[in-house]
């Protein structure tokens, strides 16, 4: 049989996703922060879009949706700022007119135009008024920025240190430093980075440990220990022992570390009482830089009816302002057609980045309302009384794909009349009805848990196998590694371990 080249046309249908498509789906997932940062660039790339800052005093125009009743009418239509009710003589009052970006590069221009007309420019810029005060003045402007422990260090550095090469090397330290102050690096490559001996390097090490606060530059938690001990001239043999074995302290396994500390129980209680006072983060005291603070994108509150109204955060909506009106304008003006290509595509994208923050926006709003649908009972009783819920539940119900409702709901918040909850947390397992009733949450079996250990006794403390019959009667069925991965998620210790720390604690008080 001969081989040969053929032509055959082929037919076939795909799945292919736009870039704007692929935008829409980035901006369920983005949180505010994101959001906001993503919104500047593309007002930074494209000349047709505005942001709009809301009045103070505007109303609510934010949706609104009640869980119960007729909804309300609004939509975002009213909250995302379009062509629509924009005029040339309002979009032109919006115009920054400042005479500091007329002349950005003339910082003299002002003193020019005389004493007069000066005097009046710089009384109605804004900030300024006539006692020498600005109305918009804030005292947070003018507090110094908090210091980092790279800064902290530094200082002491200068001081510590002569040689330059040891001041190299101590800055290079310092760059390894995690932001609980202990020292993550590695001694030898760092020597070989700048051509010097492993134990000068050491010794710079050992130098700035003895900067303050007392524990930095330690490469684990038994030597960040150990230094604050030895500034306290408290590192006896016993001391020592009780470092060495700090896997024994966490175990709770009293009984060996008096044998290898050789110690009796009111000698061991006090060295344990010194080593709580330590601090095992010396470095966490300094700011480590800007913290996000956590706004919440939905807020449920109760109607007077009894019913929850869901209705998005007015901090966390962008409004955006497409300038049809200088688009006109620009456009009769420009005879390339490069030109004209690029202010088309600019106006394609900044509508479709209104429509993807206006569909952004509905999604969340019914992906929350339906969530507080199924959660009425929690926000009503608390968390012994949440469902069981997954994400296809809620996206049957909505009529939306099970990743988007996955998309809408990480990173976002709820604020609710019990606290902000992330919207992941109303999403818990089924754990089954040993009586064949309703299923339980997980979440709220681990607080049943939590609750009976935080009530037992030092003489009765519970196993995992009572914890799982006393749940087993209650209905609920749960197998014992189940009960013993919750406990360990929350950070509880065995009952062995209770149990030692709690007659520790008793023979202390008596």
């Amino acid at each position: 049989m001969a081989l040969s080249a053929k032509l055959q046309l082929r037919q076939s249908q795909s799945l292919v996703m736009t870039p704007q498509l692929m935008q829409s789906i980035r901006l369920l997932q983005f949180t505010h922060t994101e959001l906001e940062r993503f919104i500047d660039d593309e007002i930074e790339r494209n000349p047709l879009l505005e942001r709009i800052e809301a009045p103070e005093d505007a109303p609510d125009q934010f949706p609104k949706i009640e869980t119960q009743g007729e909804a309300n009418p609004a939509t975002s239509e009213d909250w995302f700022e379009g062509e629509a009710g924009w005029s040339s003589e309002a979009i032109s009052e919006k115009l920054d007119t400042s005479l500091e970006n007329l002349f950005p590069d003339d910082p003299g221009a002002v003193e020019r135009m005389g004493p007069d007309l000066a005097m009046q420019w710089k009384s109605a810029s804004p900030g300024s008024s006539s006692g020498g005060a600005s109305e918009g003045f804030d005292m947070e402007d003018m507090a110094a920025a908090a210091i980092t422990l790279r800064d902290h260090v530094g200082e002491q550095i200068s001081f510590a240190f002569v040689d330059p090469a040891e001041r190299l090397v101590a800055s290079e330290l310092t760059d390894w430093l995690d932001e609980a102050g202990y020292f993550r690096g590695e001694t030898d490559e760092i020597a070989g980075r700048f051509a010097v001996d492993e134990a000068f390097v050491q010794r710079v090490l050992v130098g700035c440990q003895g900067f303050d606060p007392a524990g930095l530059f330690a490469r684990d938690l038994a030597e960040c220990l150990r230094i604050q001990l030895v500034r306290r001239d408290r590192l006896d043999p016993a001391m020592a022992a009780l470092i060495d074995n700090l896997d024994l302290l966490a175990k709770r396994d009293f009984h060996s570390l008096k044998r290898l500390c050789g110690v009796d129980e009111e000698d061991l209680l006090a060295m344990l009482a010194e080593i709580r006072a330590l601090d095992p983060r010396p470095g966490g005291g300094f700011g480590g830089g800007s913290t996000d603070t956590i706004v919440p994108d939905v807020e449920v509150r109760q109607a007077a009816d009894g019913s929850w109204a869901v209705e998005l955060n007015p901090d966390t909506l962008p409004r955006v302002l497409v300038d049809q009106v200088y688009f006109a304008q620009v456009t009769g003006r420009t005879k390339d057609a490069a030109e004209r290509n690029f202010l088309s595509e600019c106006l394609q994208n900044a509508n479709w980045l209104t429509r993807s923050l206006d569909q952004r926006a509905k999604t969340i709003l019914k992906v929350a309302s339906e969530i507080v649908r199924q959660q009425d009972a929690f926000l009503v009783h608390g968390v012994r009384h949440l469902r069981p819920l997954n994400l296809r539940t809620v996206a049957d119900a909505i009529g939306m794909h099970e990743s988007t409702v996955s998309r809408v709901t990480a990173n976002k918040y709820m604020l609710t009349t019990r606290g902000v909850f992330e919207l992941r947390y109303f999403f818990t397992a089924s754990i089954a009805s040993a009586e064949g009733g309703d299923a339980h949450s997980s979440e709220a079996v681990r607080d049943r848990i939590r609750q009976m250990i935080e009530e037992e006794q030092a003489a009765d403390v519970l196993s995992d196998d009572a914890i799982v019959d006393i749940l087993k009667k209650s209905g609920v069925d749960i197998a014992r590694r189940t009960v013993a991965k919750y406990r360990e998620g929350m950070n509880i210790a065995s009952s062995v371990q209770r149990r030692r720390e709690k007659r520790a604690i008793a023979g202390t008080a008596s």
